[in-house]
Formats: C-alpha cells, sequence, structure tokens
C-alpha cells in the first residue's frame, strides 16, 4: 500500500460531534502532577498522589492510605533523544494497532510505542454491527441491553460509538490485516446467530475471526502493524514507556526507555494510550478487585502501564465496581460452557443453578480451594437430552477433539488446555476429573437423579426441562478452569475517549482506548451476550481515535 492515505466516511467531526463537542479543559497544576522534565511542579510535590495516614483522595478514589501505584515516580530529566510526531499510540494491542494505522491514513506522522518485542493481543473473535442490515430501534435496544448487564453504570455513549461504527471497523480491520497475511476471516453472524433470534432482533454483523486456535488475534495484529509501517508508521518495539510528558495542563509527549536510553517522544497533536489491562500488578490487582486473589491469570506483562501513567498526569480510574473476564474455551467446545449441565466443584459437590452462565461462575469459585475449577457432568444421551438447550452441541466423535485420551488430529485446539473425559462408571469419571471426593461426587449424582425423576429442583430451583438424568454409560466431564483472561476496566474518559481528571475536566492532547479505558462496561463480569464485543471494541475504538486525533 506503500505511503497512500486513504479516505473514509468517518472524521474527527463525526466523532467529536458524539454526544457533543467536549470543550479542552483546565485543570490546576495542583491536580495535575507534571510528568515533563521542564514542569516547576515536582512530582514529588503532588500531594493528592502520596501515600497518607489520614484520608486522602487521588484518581477519583478516597480511602485511608494509598497504595503506591498512585504515587506519581520523580520526573525522568536524562533524556538521550527527542523525537518529534503528530500523533504519539503507546501498545501495539487490539487498540494500539488499528489506532497508529487509522491516525498514519488519515495523514499524520504516527510512532508507535511497545515495550514488548512484537504486538500482543488475545482472544479469536471481534464483533461489530452491520447497520446497512440491522434495524436502528434494534440496535439501540442491544444498547440498552448491554448497559443493563453493565448493572446501569456504563456511559451510553461509548456503547453508541462502538454500536454505530463497530461494522465499519472491524471490516476494515479484516482487510488491512489481510493485505499483510493475517489469518482473519468475515464470519457474519454466525456466532451472534442465538442472541439476535433470542431477542427477535432484525441485526447482522460484520465478525473478525483470527484463528483457527493456535492462532490468536495477535497474529492478526501482527500483519496489521506489518500494513501499518508500509503506511509510514514507524514503530518501538521492547521501548516500554514510562511517564508522560507535559506543557502547562496539556499533555504533549511520552519517555519511552530505549536500548540507548530514555527517548521522548513529542506528540503535535496527542498521546493515545493503549497498553491493556492491569491483571499482572498484584497492588492494584487486590486494591480493585481483591476477589481475584485465588485466579490464576492467563496473559503476561500487564502491568496496567497505561492505566498508571494517565493517573500521574491528573487522570482518575473510573470510580465503581471493575469488571473482570474469566472463562475456559478450551478444555471443552465454547459453544457447550453455558449449556446447563450438572456442575460440581474439584470437591465433587454441586454448587448452583446451572442455567448461571459460565461469565458469571467465577463468582461461586473464588476459594483458595476452589481457584475456578470445575466440571460439567452429562451422559450418553446428552445429545437427545440438550437437543433443545441454548449453545452447540458437539457429539461424541466431534468431541474427540478436545480429549486427551483419543488418538485424533487435535487442529484447532490449544493441546495443553483440552480437558474432557468419558469412563463407563461414574468412579472412574470422577478420577479422570480430578475429583478430590469420589464418594461425594457419586452422591451428588445420585441426589441429581432423584431430582429429575421428581421433576422438581429442590436444591437450587433449576427449571424442569433442564433436569436430565445422568444414569447410561459412558459418562462424561469437562474439567473447566475459570482463569482471568482480561481487566475491562480503566481510566475515565468522556465520549471522545480524552481522558478526564478526578474533576470531571478532559486532559489536554491524552485520551486511552480500549481496556485502558473506563465506563464501556460495568457490571461485575463481562458479559457473553455479543460473542466478540470485547476485541469489536478495542477496533473500533482504535479506527475512530487514531483518525479523530490525526485530523485535529
Amino acid at each position: 500500500m506503500g505511503g497512500s492515505v486513504r479516505t473514509s466516511g468517518v472524521t474527527r467531526r463525526d466523532l467529536f460531534k458524539f454526544g457533543g463537542i467536549a470543550a479542552a479543559g483546565v485543570i490546576s497544576a495542583g491536580t495535575l502532577a507534571s510528568c515533563s522534565p521542564s514542569s516547576n511542579t515536582a512530582n514529588a510535590e503532588n500531594s493528592a498522589a502520596q501515600p497518607s495516614e489520614g484520608t486522602t483522595t487521588a484518581a477519583g478514589h478516597t480511602r485511608d492510605g494509598l497504595p503506591s501505584f498512585l504515587k506519581a515516580p520523580a520526573p525522568i530529566t536524562d533524556i538521550a533523544e527527542t523525537k518529534d510526531f503528530d500523533v504519539v499510540v503507546v501498545g501495539a494491542g487490539a487498540a494500539g494497532v488499528p489506532a497508529a494505522l487509522s491516525a498514519a491514513e488519515a495523514g499524520a506522522k504516527v510512532a508507535l510505542i511497545q515495550k514488548e518485542a512484537t504486538a500482543i493481543s488475545q482472544g479469536n473473535t471481534g464483533s461489530g454491527i452491520d447497520l446497512s442490515k440491522s434495524d436502528p430501534a434494534d440496535v439501540q435496544n442491544l444498547v440498552s441491553v448491554l448497559i443493563e448487564e453493565g448493572q446501569h453504570r456504563t456511559k451510553r455513549e461509548l456503547l453508541e460509538l462502538w454500536a454505530n461504527h463497530g461494522g465499519e471497523a472491524v471490516k476494515w480491520v479484516i482487510e488491512r490485516s489481510a493485505e499483510s497475511g493475517g489469518p482473519i476471516i468475515d464470519q457474519g453472524s454466525q456466532q451472534q446467530a442465538a442472541t439476535i433470534a433470542k431477542n427477535g432482533w432484525t441485526m447482522e454483523f460484520v465478525t473478525s475471526f483470527a484463528g483457527p486456535k493456535p492462532l490468536t488475534a495477535g497474529d492478526a495484529m501482527r500483519a496489521l502493524a506489518e500494513t501499518a509501517e508500509k503506511e509510514g508508521v514507524e514503530i518501538f518495539y521492547s521501548t516500554p514507556a514510562e511517564q508522560l510528558v507535559r506543557d502547562g495542563d496539556a499533555v504533549t509527549g511520552v519517555i519511552a526507555k530505549g536500548s540507548g536510553g530514555y527517548i521522548q517522544f513529542n506528540a503535535s497533536k496527542g498521546v493515545i494510550i493503549a497498553t491493556g489491562d492491569y491483571q499482572n500488578d498484584e497492588e492494584m490487582s487486590s486494591y480493585y478487585l481483591p476477589d481475584l486473589a485465588n485466579f490464576t491469570r492467563k496473559q503476561m506483562n500487564k502491568t496496567g502501564d497505561g492505566h498508571k501513567m494517565v493517573i500521574w498526569a491528573g487522570g482518575a480510574m473510573e470510580p465503581i465496581n471493575h469488571t473482570k473476564m474469566l472463562h475456559d474455551f478450551d478444555a471443552g467446545p465454547a459453544s457447550m460452557c453455558d449449556m446447563p449441565f450438572l456442575a460440581v466443584k474439584n470437591d465433587g459437590t454441586r454448587f448452583v443453578n446451572e442455567v448461571v452462565e459460565m461469565s458469571l461462575l467465577n463468582n461461586y469459585l473464588r476459594s483458595a480451594e476452589d481457584q475456578g475449577w470445575y466440571s460439567q457432568i452429562f451422559d450418553a444421551n446428552y445429545m437427545e437430552q440438550a437437543a433443545d438447550w441454548p449453545g452447540k452441541l458437539y457429539s461424541p466423535e466431534e468431541l474427540a477433539l478436545y480429549m486427551p485420551e483419543e488418538d485424533v488430529d487435535r487442529d484447532g485446539v490449544f493441546k495443553d488446555l483440552i480437558r474432557t473425559f468419558k469412563a463407563d462408571s461414574l468412579e472412574e469419571l470422577a478420577e479422570k476429573l480430578e475429583i478430590t471426593d469420589v464418594a461425594a461426587f457419586v452422591a451428588t449424582v445420585e441426589r441429581y437423579n432423584e431430582l429429575a425423576s421428581a421433576g422438581a429442583d429442590e436444591d437450587f430451583g433449576k427449571p424442569t426441562q433442564y433436569l436430565k438424568p445422568i444414569d447410561t454409560p459412558p459418562y462424561y466431564g469437562i474439567h473447566r478452569w475459570l482463569r482471568v483472561s482480561a481487566l475491562c476496566s480503566g481510566v475515565q474518559v468522556d465520549e471522545n475517549h480524552q481522558c478526564l481528571d478526578a474533576e470531571g475536566a478532559p486532559i489536554g492532547g491524552l485520551y486511552a482506548i480500549g481496556n485502558c479505558s473506563g465506563e464501556f462496561y460495568g457490571g461485575v463480569d463481562y458479559p457473553m451476550t455479543i460473542p466478540g464485543l470485547s476485541l469489536g471494541r478495542c477496533y473500533t475504538e482504535g479506527y475512530l481515535v487514531g483518525r479523530a486525533v490525526a485530523e485535529q
């Protein structure tokens, strides 16, 4: 594609008019901690960011004493090199790579800074609505459904950005990633069909699928980064950003550590933070999500770098419970994860009304003994018993793909994560599932069969149509392990994704997108209503905000 500039129907005016034009806010030097070597106000003098014995307020939170990550470090002054750009994007992931490419397409000189040696992303599916094939009222109804699932704590304007532009953005990501060999295709509405039918919506989706496993969206983003370089984006890998640069009340650049020392990347139009979540920072995770203490993290090196830099520059974290994402689509078929089969803990006991979807089961499995482990149990009759249940069943032949004991090709799975088993007895199945109390497990199944025979779940109240006996061998079990995939909360932003201070005023020149930005979700857990919402949201925000900042 060379250095050509593409045009699009989405302009900065379109984005910045969405929900009203955000005026440039002015924040006091006492509120906005300086990261600029030239600033007269040292970070150490910002009392709002200091740990204290008394009650203090910083980054939108009030408590007695503050954790260390809320304290801004001393300004970096030993700058070895300075580079000038229009737009600087920090983080080469599902939001950052699209932002850099989009800004370059709009004619900006762009730097993309990444602390890893390559672009990084997870997952496979990214979704957006095809507005040309969707009823506008149904689109707004979907936005309302997602707001309800966010416990009415989300910003409608942020959800509407995805709803109104996601289809265009995802299609663009598919096309531009494929130009450089990205393993990505459009699956249309295949994955959202059940939700569309359930709600009676007239709606179609554009759905990117990067795969099959073990390929992921990371492979697609690495290809998209190659396309971005062809468009003139300068990418600086293995260059971790550490501080933001400020001129007065506005952020004007980023200081990152290169192999030869600190580099100051000046940004005449804006800095876009797209560094992902903070799941691997133990202190941050304990502070905002103490219920994750006993859960394993799926990802590595996601240490909240962007959150911290924004906070140190006067920004605020969203002042509500943070949203977490924990699931297991690998032990067995993802399409069977929400099917209400009998569910038992590792000690063999039943623990929940199984109509609860997997995205919420972590709330029942928080203990040091559970650590997110549970098993779904069914028998040889499952294809007939569950034929009308929501989801998609895999036949015994298809299920063999997820069974480590079966001798089959393993295309489309992570071989080390499959944990589906079958056995001729309940005792044997318990052993394979690593159930710690075999007798308790057998007793649980026997009790469950009694309830199924009676046609009434007196223990947990599961609807009768889902009460099916487990009495015909071979018996099956999927041993799922819920781990942290992502933390989906971040710093406060306005409808333009411009970062806000603790008083709600915009911070000049500073933007946050993807899982570094907040108030897109709001509930306890990430909703699974629309498969691909997480990546689709990241693609869309990068696509829109990159272009909008470039066109200022």
